[in-house]
Order: C-alpha cells, then sequence, then structure tokens
C-alpha cells in the first residue's frame, strides 16, 4: 500500500509498519542479545570495551551464519536498522550523561591544555594523513577516534559520514590496540616523571582516546587523578558536537555541489541537535545523580549493539584489505598526543 500525507510528510500505512517490524525484529533481537553479552564482558574487561566486544562478536557471528546475514537474509533488515538508528540513539543518550554545566567547570586552569592538545592532535591527522596516503574516510575515523573520544567520536562520526563499514570496524580495531597500550604504558610513566594526580588526571584525560582506558589508566595512578581524568575527558567529548556539524557540512558540499542554499535542519543533523539538548537537560539537574550510571549503561549498550550490526556486515578480507597504514597513522598520532600533551602542561606550570 502507498502511504499516506500529513503535514507534507510521507507517512506509511499500520499495515506497512506491522511488517516492517516484523523483519526487522530477528536482527534488532540478535544484535540485542550480542550488545548484552558484550556489555557484561566489557564490564570484566573495561580496557577492552563493550563496543569492541560487539563488533568482535557481530564479526564471528557472521562468519558462522553466512548467508542469514546477507542483504537477502532474514537478519539483514534488522542489523541495517540497529547500525544507523540506534547509533544515533546511542549518541543522544552520551548527551544525557554529559552535562554541559558541570563539564564546562573544568575552567580556564585546563582550557591551554585541553584546546592545545587537540589543536596539536589535528593538526598532525592532516599531516601525517597526507603523508602516508591515507585513504579520507580511514584517517578521518581513526583521527577523531584518537583526537576526541574514542568509539563514541567514531560512533558520532559514522552516523554523519556513512562510511563504509570495514573503515569502520579497522578504525576500532586501531583505537582499541592503543588503548591497551596506553593503559598500561601511562600509570608507571606518570610515576616517572613524578606527576601529581592532578597532573596525571590531566594527561589521561587529553592524551588517552575512550573513556573506559582514561578511568582504568586513572584508578592504576590513584582515585583522584581518576576523578579529574574523567572530568577532563568529559570536556573534550563535548567537541563531538563541533565536528560532526564539520563533517555534515563537507559532506554535503561533496556530495551537492553548488548553489543550493544550506538551512538550519540541513547543516545540523537532527541527532547532533537531540545531543546538544539532552547534555543542556543534564546540565539543569532534572536528572537524579542516581539515574547517571544507568543512562551510561543505556548508551553503552545501544553503542555496542550498533557496532554488532557492523560487525555482522564485515569479513576479514575487507580489514586485511585496508594495510598497515591506518594503524601506523593510530600510532603516530596517540604518541603525539601524549608528548603534546605533556609539552603543554610543563609550559602551563602543571607538574
Amino acid at each position: 500500500m502507498s502511504p499516506f500525507e500529513i503535514g507534507g510528510y510521507s507517512w506509511p500505512r499500520s499495515q506497512e509498519i506491522v511488517c516492517t517490524m516484523r523483519s526487522y525484529l530477528p536482527g534488532v533481537a540478535l544484535a540485542a542479545a550480542l550488545a548484552t553479552l558484550a556489555t557484561v564482558l566489557g564490564r570484566v574487561l573495561p580496557v577492552v570495551g563493550a563496543p569492541v566486544l560487539g563488533l568482535v562478536a557481530g564479526a564471528i557471528v557472521a562468519a558462522v551464519g553466512g548467508k542469514a546475514f546477507r542483504e537477502d537474509g532474514p537478519f539483514a533488515p534488522g542489523l541495517a536498522f540497529a547500525r544507523q538508528r540506534l547509533l544515533q540513539v546511542a549518541i543522544v543518550m552520551l548527551g544525557l550523561g554529559l552535562p554541559v554545566s558541570a563539564v564546562l567547570a573544568v575552567g580556564n586552569r585546563t582550557a591551554p591544555v585541553l584546546i592545545g592538545t587537540l589543536a596539536i592532535g589535528a593538526i598532525a591527522a592532516f599531516a601525517v594523513g597526507r603523508m602516508l596516503a591515507l585513504d579520507a574516510e580511514s584517517a578521518t575515523l581513526v583521527a577523531v577516534g584518537t583526537t576526541i573520544c574514542g568509539a563514541s567520536a567514531i560512533a558520532a562520526a559514522t552516523a554523519v559520514m556513512r562510511p563504509r563499514r570495514d573503515t569502520v570496524g579497522y578504525a576500532l580495531a586501531t583505537i582499541f590496540v592503543f588503548n591497551v597500550v596506553a593503559v598500561l604504558a601511562f600509570p608507571p610513566v606518570g610515576r616517572l616523571l613524578g606527576m601529581s594526580q592532578d597532573a596525571f588526571g590531566l594527561w589521561a584525560g587529553t592524551a588517552i582516546n575512550d573513556t573506559s582506558s582514561v578511568l582504568a589508566a586513572g584508578v592504576i595512578f590513584g582515585a583522584a587523578a581518576a576523578h579529574f581524568a574523567v572530568i577532563v575527558k568529559l570536556a573534550r567529548s563535548l567537541m563531538i558536537v563541533p565536528m560532526c556539524l564539520g563533517l555534515h557540512m563537507q559532506r554535503r558540499r561533496t556530495a551537492e555541489p553548488g548553489s543550493e542554499r544550506l538551512s538550519v535542519h540541513k547543516i545540523v543533523p537532527v541527532f547532533v541537535l537531540l545531543f546538544l539538548i539532552a547534555s543542556v537537560i543534564a546540565g539543569t539537574g532534572a536528572i537524579p545523580a542516581s539515574w547517571h550510571s544507568d543512562i551510561s549503561l543505556a548508551g553503552g549498550w545501544l553503542i555496542a549493539a550498533a557496532l554488532v550490526g557492523i560487525g555482522t556486515s564485515l569479513t576479514w578480507a575487507q580489514i586485511r584489505r585496508a594495510g598497515t597504514r591506518p594503524l601506523l597513522f593510530g600510532g603516530i598520532l596517540s604518541v603525539t598526543l601524549a608528548v603534546g600533551s605533556l609539552a603543554l602542561q610543563s609550559a602551563t606550570g602543571w607538574r
């Protein structure tokens, strides 16, 4: 049946909605089950994290299931929904756990190091990406994951860019490798340098890419370092918003060059707007503090479910074809951020 119109929008009839929901059910149920497993295991293995575990679980299940996960398979519609729509919902959930007022309270004292590190990361990403002749999608995903917010930034960029799924998988694998390295390396180096709890927290919060790994490194160094590192990391995570806006505008210019006038709803993706609204709501105190842990868990679960969908579409041959350059790119960026953050701390009097 054809859709009918209300207020200029085309809406499907109820029968179509029911049929669509039925077609989504197998894939969504699978993504939900694997995301739940990944979330449980992610709490046991925080260095790995639920997003990477979800991606790996999806890839393994698809490798075993074969035809059932192809475009005409019974799981395909629901998995496509998971990797597209659930990803956007997950980004909005992140906003509920990221109150603007609390994050901005890190103040001017940390701003020079925080902003300076982001600038160093952006410049290095551009220069090294060109030097390695890396394709634009791989360079962008690894760069935003390394410099901003790990898997969350990659998820947000994926929702805007819609890159090849093998590229997303490789970017997440790269981020995971250097998360592990950072958690193991940062605490002993911090002690060797005689860093204070706050100085180490600032270093970890500005130079380690994923929140779970920031927390893990901070806990190893000390409770005060862990607390401060997470606050700095949340401030750094706010860069997800301008990142999404910039990627969205670049994508529109590439896809539709010419004289088209851009209106606000075309420049700002809806999920970014909802992310900002959610962050403002979180900053008003309307959300009880007792809910924050559950909201964070739900957001992580949604990202894991979306990455299960991405994982089911991957093949190891696709990842092998990407070669070693994205991994080298991520390594150079990670070292650059770590050294750059230390240099900025020294220049601004942090000890």
